[in-house]
């Protein structure tokens, strides 16, 4: 492999995936401005998948995304409508552009259809969808939120081979979807990368690049399932698990501190957001998290919708401008990992980002 990594035919920048929000309305207004009537009246909304506004993930961290627009200008109104199924995306999008929301922000890679739907017969309403693209991208009015997660996920990989006592670790997906299967390729080929480099044989449990074939929960909400998984893995000799499913990653934390509890040393990454930021209970089991710039990606978009700058097109998130990146290593981590592994990340992300290497992805192009 010579120390590059190709992508596979169709390498796509994607992102992640599905989850939801809570009650319509929460955290609205955003009073105290000076502004004129007519600026006063932008409204953000967001339309959010079935997996709650606390999902600890995608929908949460849009969520923040609004209200961090609104933070830096306060005449910007926010509210949100929760999708308990399906069946909701098309009506709640509706609702909102009935209202004539200033922008509509749409979360999660099933949502494409219904956004693309409503934009199509509205032209003149603004959309922001996270975790979809269109192609060809043909509609002026949507703004597509994408993150290159293999990037970030391979220096995941990689540090997880580092950092092993037992030679195995773990990644499982919520459902099998690009958004999900795009970290796995990155973790699993950043774990080859270093077997190759450091003449290893860390062995990765739940999830195979080549072959496209893994562990899933068949959920995003389901904890029970993440806690059978996880646990599944550990008495399969796992000290490092790596689950891409939303808040069903927090039943695999509550397996990794019962494991700890039990005297065995288990840890885990978090992803999309900063797990110790999102779920600081179990910040001690979390080596790092594997992120997507969710929040200031839509925050990006609302304000340039707000101050009419706003362009449709593509964003994706990248490990160079700070899309796609692994969070800081909070204690115990900041002291754990050692200097010399720490050194070897960075140079593989400045790897990276020149090109020299490329993880590889079979994710299609969504």
């Amino acid at each position: 492999m010579r120390g590059t990594f190709k992508a596979a035919a169709g390498l796509s920048v994607l992102a992640l995936v599905t989850a939801a929000c809570a009650s319509a309305g929460n955290g609205g207004g955003g009073g105290g401005s000076t502004k004129s009537a007519a600026a006063s009246s932008f409204s953000a909304c967001m339309v959010t998948d079935t997996g709650g506004l606390d999902d600890k993930s995608f929908n949460q961290s849009s969520w923040e995304g609004l209200k961090k627009a609104q933070e830096a200008d306060s005449s910007i109104q926010i509210k949100n409508l929760p999708s308990t199924s399906t069946a909701d995306y098309a009506k709640n999008i509706s609702t909102f552009v009935a209202q004539k929301c200033g922008i509509i922000v749409t979360v999660g890679f099933l949502m494409g259809d219904a956004t693309k739907a409503a934009a199509t017969a509205n032209p003149t309403q603004k959309f922001a969808i996270v975790d979809f693209t269109y192609a060809p991208h043909d509609l002026s009015n949507v703004n597509t939120l994408v993150f290159n997660t293999v990037q970030d996920a391979f220096l995941g990989g990689y540090l997880a081979a580092g950092l092993t006592k037992t030679g195995k670790v773990a990644t499982y997906g919520g459902e099998q979807f690009g958004t999900v299967t795009i970290y796995e390729d990155g973790f699993w080929d950043g774990v080859q990368y270093y077997n190759q480099k450091n003449h290893k044989n860390v062995k990765v449990l739940g999830w195979d690049e080549k072959t496209q074939k893994g562990t899933f929960a068949g959920s995003f909400t389901d904890l029970g399932a993440g806690q059978r998984i996880a646990n599944t893995f550990i008495s399969e000799g796992a000290d490092i698990i790596f689950p891409v499913a939303g808040g069903v990653g927090l039943g695999s934390a509550k397996a990794v501190q019962t494991a700890d509890n039990g005297g065995k040393n288990v840890n885990m990454m978090w992803v999309d957001t900063d797990g110790c930021v999102s779920a600081s209970t179990y910040c001690k089991y979390f080596i790092t998290s594997v992120e997507k710039g969710i929040t200031e990606s839509v925050k990006t978009a609302v304000l340039a919708a707000a101050h009419n700058t706003f362009k449709g097109g593509n964003y994706i998130g990248t490990l160079q401008n700070g899309g796609a990146v692994l969070a800081p290593f909070h204690t115990p981590w900041d002291t754990k990992v050692p200097a010399s592994l720490q050194s070897q990340l960075k140079t593989i992300q400045q790897q990276i980002e020149s090109g020299k290497i490329v993880p590889a992805t079979k994710s299609p192009v969504q």
